[in-house]
C-alpha cells in the first residue's frame, strides 16, 4: 500500500494520507510508519473515524498499549482507552479548566513514561480546542553551546504535581496519590531510535533541579520552558472529526486549549504506548 507523506513544518510534523488504519497493514508499512513517527514526531491521519477497538488496533502499529494513570477517565469496555470530554471539565469564571492546558509531556513522573500518545477526534467544537506541539529536539539544538554544556548532566525529580506547578492536576485521595510514581529524569534525553538529544520538560511535575537550590532550579526550568515554547518550534493542530493524531513524547511537548464555547461538546479518545526508561544524552 502506497501512502502520501506531507511535511507540516520545516522541522517536524507530517500528514499521512492514502491510508486506512482500519485495514490490516503489512509488516513493511508498519515499520515505515514507526520510522516516520521517529522522524517527524507528530503524525496526522485525517478521515479515519476510529472507534475504541479500531483505535487500539491503530495504536498497536506503533507499539504496545499501556494503562492510563487516571482510571476515572477510561472507557469501561475498553480500559486501555481513555477519553477527553468537556463534560468532565470544571468551569471557572465562565471558562473551561482543561487538563493539559500547559506544555508538557505525558506521565513524565513514570519510571517508563509513554513513548507516544494518540487521540482520535469524535466530537469537535466549531471554533477552538486545538492542540499545540513544540519540537524540543530543535529547541535543544538551538541553545547556545555554553547552556547545552551546563544542562547536559542535570536531572529533575518528576512528581504528581510540582509545588510550583503552573496548572492544577486532578485532586487525588491520599490512597490514590500513594499509587502515583515519582522519578528522577534527565534534563536532556537521547531518543532511542534517532539518537537525537531533546529537552525533557514538564513544569507541572518538575520539582526543581537536583543539586541546585529551589529558586535557582526553577528559574532554569522556566527559562528552558520559555525557550522551548517559542512559536518558531510550534505546530498547532486544528482538529477535524475523524482525525487520528499520534505524537512522540520524547521529541515534542503538547498542550490543550480551552478557547471554545463550554456549551459545545468536545470528545476525543486517547491511548498511550508503552515506553522504556529514559536515556540521558550524556552517558
Amino acid at each position: 500500500m502506497a501512502i502520501d507523506v506531507s511535511p507540516i513544518t520545516p522541522h517536524f510534523g507530517a500528514k499521512i494520507t492514502a491510508i486506512d488504519l482500519k485495514k490490516d497493514l503489512d509488516g513493511d508499512l508498519q515499520i515505515k510508519l514507526k520510522s516516520l513517527l521517529s522522524e517527524y514526531a507528530v503524525l496526522v491521519f485525517p478521515n479515519q473515524f476510529l472507534g475504541p477497538a479500531e483505535l487500539i488496533k491503530a495504536g498497536e502499529i506503533f507499539g504496545a498499549l499501556m494503562p492510563q494513570q487516571l482510571q476515572k477517565y477510561v472507557l469501561p469496555d475498553y480500559p486501555l482507552v481513555g477519553y477527553n470530554s468537556t463534560k468532565d471539565l470544571p468551569l471557572k469564571d465562565g471558562k473551561l479548566q482543561v487538563r493539559g492546558e500547559n506544555y508538557h509531556t505525558d506521565h513524565s513522573n513514570s519510571i517508563c513514561p509513554p513513548m507516544a500518545t494518540a487521540l482520535s477526534a469524535v466530537n469537535i467544537p466549531k471554533i477552538g480546542g486545538d492542540t499545540q506541539f513544540v519540537d524540543v529536539r530543535q529547541a535543544y539544538d538551538d541553545l547556545p553551546s555554553n547552556v547545552q554544556e551546563k544542562i547536559i548532566h542535570l536531572r529533575s525529580l518528576h512528581v504528581h504535581e510540582s509545588s510550583r506547578s503552573p496548572r492544577t492536576f486532578t485532586k487525588l485521595s491520599e490512597t490514590d496519590l500513594a499509587k502515583i510514581p515519582q522519578v528522577s529524569q534527565p534534563l536532556v534525553i537521547r531518543h532511542p531510535m534517532s539518537h537525537r538529544p531533546a529537552l525533557y520538560l514538564n513544569t507541572g511535575r518538575m520539582e526543581g533541579i537536583e543539586g541546585m537550590n529551589a529558586d535557582e532550579g526553577f528559574t532554569l526550568i522556566n527559562s528552558l520552558y520559555e525557550h522551548a515554547t517559542d512559536s518558531k518550534y510550534e505546530y498547532r493542530h486544528h482538529w477535524i472529526e475523524g482525525d487520528f493524531v499520534i505524537w512522540d513524547n520524547r521529541s515534542v511537548m503538547h498542550q490543550a486549549n480551552a478557547d471554545y464555547n463550554p456549551d459545545e461538546f468536545r470528545y476525543l479518545y486517547r491511548i498511550m504506548l508503552e515506553g522504556d526508561a529514559l536515556q540521558a544524552f550524556a552517558q
